[in-house]
């Protein structure tokens, strides 16, 4: 299964502080500047007054006892703090103060949605062009680990009856209701221990998912107050049907209950079908249900859109490699979440992760899982690992960790927070208590500091959202190309959101490893965050082309992306092999302008190709097709496919064909001129100029490359783009050397 994705929050409760407009200081207050002082929580004796705390705390500092100009605002109702305008050397005497968590300058920011659909600018409301009457009718299939059918985002209110083309049930098991949002349920998971046979959520992961493609608008959603703001999906007024075929517990999404899913989706109606869901490892197209049962789907007209896997950023990590199946990396948006760590020496320091848990301001000890042990080497005590740390040396104390695996650990000895060293700088969770992941660098200024301090004191604030983070990037954890089985076919196929996500959740799933909380909408991220994203654009698209083939809608979702390049990766000798065709865009989706179809007998072309005969053959396309002697001389690469890949030898001078067709879905009389752009390589398009008279007349072309064959594990990757000044056509062209 693919990881479902820890959960990631939002803003802290500085947030409300960060929206205040403050008045510009006179030529006198030059050199100040607002700065917010955030003490953390209330304290909880009756006989606290905050104002009069601030006061003194501030003419303390200041020296003087008229604060009239100085003090700009009091926050005294859910958390501690004020505003006020001060020196820098005013503001570093604060910053060192016990009962001061952070003083940051203030700034002005925008409100924002929780959603990432905005960021796609695929806005609310009458913004964003819709087809309402044939949106309602669209219907998406989320195999997946159930759905929580309470929830305000799967709710029927103002929905009609189900489509008519509809021929599902509602089988979701005891006390579970479908409406005419969710209009169908099935399970395909047996009872276990405590959990009732039904498609009831169990995990979060289904309801995180669907609410992700389809949920209704739902305003004032937050996790514990972080994040506040709508919760959407790509196509509001579309319905689910649902078709659970994971559970509590490892590996509990069977083979055999994602094929049968896959049956009943297709016999159902559904119009597409996302599944988050895939193995570790991939094998032959003939043992691989999700192959087997995607391919059924793309027969009978259905797209499946699946996640890419979350095993990156290691290389042929990628799962989903069938080229029927549209495959989705993650990537991130430009908000993010932070949680920052206040050393007793005054310098903070910026981590991640999502804590809605404050430290009330106060400063805890600070102690090395390494030297926290009575019981275990320092090579496994410094992780924090399992049965090391003594809760006599972490009680009440904040406890570093090598790892960010183990931090509930520390909290099961008694410590108030943890503190720990992650590789992926890009990922953040949801912990039980405060915890905060740095990266190495900024690990090692935090152990520096303990090294070099009597008595080392740190704070785990309460996290903050920022906006500005740089975006799109490819999420370190997104599983990479190349194709681990077919050479020539790029994989993954697109990119979209999937870090940080606020989307429904289930209340039967605790939001992190030993919580006790119970919320009906959580952060996560992952590779199964990006897929819904995607599948909702492919109903979006579908609204207002019903009659496109699953390959067109792919194609025009790829040959619209944004382009990307290999420095918005962090491992940039990748670059395509992280992010495929780009970014997804909804709105250019629309009108792509010319589209690369493959129906199902250009698939069994492709499978002859690969020397699937015979009973091989028939095991995948489930029919009497056979190979004719000249499919089984074709080219994986010429597959009809929005993106040219081509997988070559070190030893041989370099020079690669690829043969193309294009059907014109823009203007019925359009000229459409080769550009190639961003490459060292020759590459020769012939013809150049493609004249079309009519709509979904159909030209081919050809794409020869040549020149310097790239160094092993390398790639030299072009751009074409077909262009008649209206519409511009995209596909990458990428070639790499074997190992």
């Amino acid at each position: 299964m693919a990881k479902p994705a820890v959960s990631y929050c939002l803003l802290s409760c500085i947030f409300a502080l960060l929206l205040v407009s403050f008045p510009s200081p006179d030529k006198d207050d030059q050199d100040k500047q607002v700065y917010i002082v955030y003490m953390g929580a209330l304290p909880a004796r009756v006989d606290y007054m905050p104002m009069s705390h601030h006061t003194s705390i501030l003419q303390d500092v200041i020296g003087e006892s008229s604060i009239k100009d100085r003090l700009v605002r009091n926050y005294k109702r859910s958390f501690n703090g004020f505003a006020a305008r001060l020196t820098e050397s005013e503001r570093a005497i604060l910053a060192n103060m016990d009962e001061v968590v952070s003083v940051f300058p203030s700034k002005k920011l925008k409100p924002q949605t929780t959603t990432s659909w905005n960021f796609m600018g695929l806005k609310e409301g009458k913004r964003t062009k819709r087809n309402s009457l044939i949106e309602s009718d669209t219907i998406i299939g989320v195999i997946d680990s159930g759905i929580y059918p309470e929830s305000d985002s799967f709710s029927g209110k103002g929905f009609g009856p189900p489509p008519k083309k509809w021929k599902g049930v509602c089988e979701g098991g005891e006390n579970f209701t479908c409406n005419n949002k969710l209009i169908g349920a099935r399970y395909y998971t047996p009872e276990l221990v405590g959990f009732p046979a039904s498609a009831m959520d169990n995990t979060g992961h289904g309801s995180h998912c669907a609410s992700t493609a389809a949920g209704n608008a739902v305003k004032h959603v937050s996790f514990y107050g972080l994040g506040n703001g709508t919760a959407r999906g790509g196509v509001p007024a579309a319905r689910i049907a649902v078709y659970k075929v994971c559970d509590v517990g490892v590996n509990r999404c069977t083979a055999e209950g994602i094929l049968a899913a896959f049956d009943d989706a297709i016999a159902d109606k559904v119009d597409l079908i996302t599944i988050s869901i895939g193995a570790d490892e991939v094998g032959p197209f003939e043992v691989d249900t999700l192959a087997i049962g995607a391919f059924h789907a793309m027969a009978e007209g259905i797209l499946t859109v699946a996640s890419a896997g979350n095993n990156g950023p290691e290389r042929s990590t990628v799962v989903s490699i069938a080229p029927w199946i549209f495959t989705v990396a993650a990537s991130n948006t430009n908000r993010a979440f932070v949680t920052k760590v206040f050393l007793g020496n005054g310098k903070t320091i910026v981590g991640r992760s999502v804590n809605s848990f404050d430290l009330n301001g106060r400063k805890y000890p600070l102690v090395y899982g390494k030297s926290a042990s009575s019981s275990c080497d320092a090579a496994a005590a410094r992780f924090c690992s399992p049965g090391c740390l003594d809760s006599k040396r972490v009680k009440g104390k904040i406890v570093l960790c090598d790892s960010p695996q183990n931090p509930e650990e520390a909290q099961a000895m008694g410590a108030v927070a943890s503190i720990v060293s992650s590789r992926s700088e890009d990922v953040t969770s949801i912990f039980s208590f405060p915890v905060s992941l740095l990266s190495e660098d900024d690990y090692n200024i935090v152990l520096s500091y303990m090294n070099s301090t009597k008595n080392p004191k740190a704070a785990v604030l309460r996290s903050e959202t920022i906006f500005n983070q740089r975006a799109p990037v490819v999420a370190s954890y997104s599983s990479r190309g190349p194709n681990p089985i077919i050479h020539d076919i790029l994989k993954p196929d697109i990119t979209a959101p999937g870090s940080e996500i606020l989307a429904a959740y289930s209340p039967y799933a605790p939001p992190s490893v030993s919580d006790t909380r119970h919320v009906k909408y959580a952060v996560l991220s992952g590779t199964s965050m990006s897929c819904p994203h995607v599948a909702g654009v492919a109903a979006y698209l579908k609204t207002f082309h019903p009659r496109w083939s699953p390959s067109m809608i792919q194609s025009a979702i790829m040959t619209t992306a944004w382009p990307m390049n290999a420095s918005t990766s962090p491992f940039n000798e990748l670059a395509e092999f992280s992010y495929g065709a780009g970014h997804v865009d909804p709105i250019a989706v629309i009108h792509p302008g010319l589209v690369y179809e493959a129906n199902k007998s250009d698939h069994i072309a492709f499978l002859c190709g690969l020397n699937y005969t015979g009973k091989k053959l028939r095991l995948i396309s489930g029919d009497s097709s056979s190979c004719t002697k000249e499919q089984t001389k074709s080219l994986p690469r010429n597959l009809n496919y929005p993106s040219m890949t081509a997988q070559v030898s070190a030893a041989k001078p370099l020079k690669v064909t690829f043969r193309r067709t294009v059907t014109n879905v823009g203007r019925p009389n359009a000229t459409y001129k080769a550009k190639v752009v961003g490459s060292k390589l020759k590459v020769k398009v012939i013809p150049d100029v493609l004249s079309f008279w009519s709509l979904y007349e159909k030209k081919s072309f050809t794409v020869t490359v040549s020149g310097a064959v790239p160094k092993a594990k390398k790639l030299v990757s072009a751009q074409l783009i077909w262009s008649d000044g209206v519409h511009f056509v995209r596909s990458p062209i990428v070639v790499y050397a074997k190992n």
